[in-house]
C-alpha cells in the first residue's frame, strides 16, 4: 500500500559522478545500492577512483581561481543560492522520492521536513554571506591593521547516509556561500537525491566545476578526496572511527584543517520534578522512533531518578508499542527500516552482549519481521544497565533505549557524562537552578532543557570528546569555511 506515496520502480535516478556540470561514469570499485525497505537492488554502481577524484578536485581548484565565484559581490552569490533553493522546492516531490528511495527516510518526512530544511538551509547561508565583518585593529597612528576573511579554496565534504540530503547540503550551502569550491562525497548507500540537487545548483548558476559530487566507497573515493593536495579544508559527518581515519589522511597529506561531527550517546536526564512525565515520555519515545534511532544525537540513554524510573519507563514502553514498519514510500509507515543487514546484525550483537552482562530487555530486542526483505528492528528498552555495559558504551544507531537510575542530583549528572561521547543531551526538571547546573555540567555541544531534538539553522551544532570538533549551522558554520588573514599597512 502506498496511499499517496510513490512507486519506487518508476524512479530512474542519475548515475555516476557529477563533475563540471555533467555526469561522468564511475571508474572505481563496484558496489550495490540497495533499497533498505525491501532489500531490492536499485543498481550496481561504480564509485569514483583516485583518478576521477583528481579530475574533480583539479576542476574545482581551476573553477575557484577562474570562475569569478569568490570575487562576486556577496549579494550576487546570494541570488544564485536563492535560485537554487527555489528550484529545490519546485522539484520537491521528485527530490523527496529520491531521498526516500535508498535511505531510511520516510516519504512523509522527506516531503514535509527534509526538502524544506534543505531549501531553507541554503537560504539561511545565502542571507548570511554579507553579515560576516572584518576588523580594523587598534594600532599606532601611522599603521592600519586589518583582519579580513577569505575562502579556503577547495573544500572536501563527506556526508553520511542517515539524513543524506540535509546533511550534505548544510555543508555545500555555507561552503559555496563563503566563495569556496566544493567536492562532496555522499554515502555510497544514498547517492541519488544529492546528485539531483547538484544538477539544480548548476541550473541555478553555480559555475561548472564549482560543485562536484562523487559517490563511492570511503577507503577509495573518500580517502583519495581527503588526501588530495589541492584540497584545503575537510568537513566530515559520520562515525567516530571513520572520523579518526579522516584526520590521519588529512594530517599525512598537508596538515589541512578538519571539522568532524561524529557519533553520540545522548542522555535524557530526568529528575523527579520534571514538569510532566507524559510529555517527557513523548519526547523520549519520539527520539527513539525517529528514523528508527539512526540519528547521531538520538536520546538513547534514559538517566532517571529511581523514584520515578518504573513509571516513566512504563509510559515510554506504551508509546513504543505497535509501530508500523514498512517501506519508506508508504505514507502509513511509522517505523523506518534499518539501513542494511550488516547494521541490523550489529544492533542484535550489542543487545546480546548487553543481556549477557546482566541487562534486562524490557521490550523489543528483536528484528521486526515484515516478510518483504527489509531489515526492521523492534523499538527496544533495556534497563539495569551498568556504565560499562555494551548498550551504554556503544552508539547502537537503532531504536534502542538504555535505562539507568540514580538517587541524587550529583549521581544523575555524573551518569549523564558519557565516557566517550559528548554530542548532545537533555535535562527535564521544573527547577531552573537544577536545570542550569546540569546543563552546564554535562560535557556536550548541545543541551536541551524540557525539550529534545530542536535544531535551529542559526544555532551552532557539534560535539565534545569523541563526538568531534568544529561546528555546523549558524554563523559559526559559515565562518569555518573562511580563513583569517591579517594585513598590516604602514602609512606614509
Amino acid at each position: 500500500m502506498q496511499v499517496n506515496g510513490f512507486n519506487p520502480d518508476e524512479l530512474t535516478p542519475s548515475s555516476g559522478s557529477f563533475i563540471g556540470g555533467q555526469y561522468i561514469p564511475g571508474d572505481g570499485t563496484e558496489y550495490e545500492v540497495i533499497r533498505p525497505s525491501d532489500g531490492h537492488l536499485i543498481r550496481t554502481e561504480r564509485g569514483a577512483s583516485a583518478t576521477l577524484v583528481d579530475r574533480a578536485v583539479t576542476e574545482a581548484a581551476k573553477a575557484f581561481k577562474t570562475s569569478g565565484w569568490a570575487a562576486r559581490p556577496p549579494r550576487e552569490r546570494a541570488k544564485v543560492l536563492f535560485r537554487w533553493a527555489g528550484l529545490i522546492e519546485e522539484h520537491l516531490e521528485e527530490i523527496a522520492s529520491l531521498e526516500s528511495l535508498a535511505s531510511c527516510r520516510l516519504i512523509n518526512e522527506t516531503r514535509h521536513l527534509d526538502v524544506g530544511v534543505t531549501a531553507e538551509g541554503i537560504r539561511f547561508f545565502a542571507e548570511a554571506i554579507d553579515k560576516l565583518d572584518g576588523k580594523v585593529l587598534a594600532s599606532e597612528e601611522n599603521v592600519m591593521s586589518m583582519v579580513v576573511n577569505e575562502p579556503y579554496g577547495v573544500v572536501a565534504a563527506i556526508s553520511p547516509w542517515n539524513v543524506p540530503l540535509v546533511l550534505a547540503t548544510l555543508k555545500i550551502g555555507p561552503a559555496l556561500a563563503a566563495g569556496n569550491a566544493v567536492v562532496l562525497k555522499p554515502s555510497e548507500l544514498t547517492p541519488y537525491s544529492i546528485l539531483r540537487v547538484a544538477e539544480l545548483a548548476h541550473e541555478a548558476g553555480v559555475p561548472a566545476g564549482q560543485l562536484a559530487v562523487l559517490p563511492g566507497l570511503g577507503p577509495e573515493t573518500g580517502s583519495a578526496l581527503v588526501r588530495h593536495p589541492l584540497v584545503n579544508y575537510v568537513s566530515f559527518t559520520g562515525s567516530t572511527a571513520t572520523g579518526k581515519q579522516v584526520m590521519i589522511d588529512a594530517a599525512n597529506t598537508g596538515l589541512k584543517p578538519v571539522c568532524l561531527e561524529l557519533g553520540g550517546k545522548s542522555p535524557q536526564l530526568v529528575f523527579r520534578d520534571a514538569p510532566s512525565l507524559d510529555r517527557v515520555a513523548d519526547r523520549i519515545a519520539g527520539s527513539i522512533c525517529f528514523n528508527a534511532g539512526q540519528v547521531c544525537f538520538a536520546g538513547t540513554r534514559l538517566v532517571v531518578d529511581e523514584k520515578i524510573g518504573d513509571e516513566l519507563t512504563e509510559k515510554i514502553a506504551r508509546r513504543l508499542k505497535n509501530p508500523k514498519p514498512g517501506p519508506t514510500w508508504d505514507t502509513e509507515t511509522t517505523l523506518s527500516p534499518i539501513i542494511s543487514a550488516k547494521q541490523g546484525a550489529r544492533i542484535a550483537d550489542i543487545l546480546r552482549d548487553a543481556k549477557t552482562a546482566g541487562a534486562e530487555i524490557v521490550m523489543g530486542g528483536k528484528r521486526e519481521e515484515t516478510g518483504n526483505g527489509g531489515v526492521f528492528f523492534q523499538p527496544t528498552i533495556v534497563r539495569n544497565t551498568k556504565p560499562d555495559n555494551a548498550v551504554i558504551l556503544n552508539e547502537v544507531f537503532g531504536p534502542v533505549l538504555a535505562v539507568q537510575s540514580f538517587s541524587g542530583v550529583e549521581e544523575g549528572i555524573a551518569l549523564a557524562d558519557h565516557p566517550v561521547y559528548g554530542l548532545a543531551g537533555a535535562v527535564h526538571t521544573s527547577d531552573i537552578n537544577k536545570a542550569l547546573l546540569a546543563a552546564k555540567s554535562i560535557p556536550a555541544g548541545t543541551v536541551w532543557v524540557n525539550t529534545f531534538g530542536e535544531l535551529s539553522l542559526n544555532a551552532p551544532f557539534g560535539g565534545y570528546k569523541q563526538s568531534g570538533f568544529g561546528r555546523d549551522y549558524g554563523m559559526t558554520g559559515l565562518a569555518k569555511y573562511l580563513n583569517t588573514k591579517t594585513i598590516h599597512i604602514r602609512l606614509n
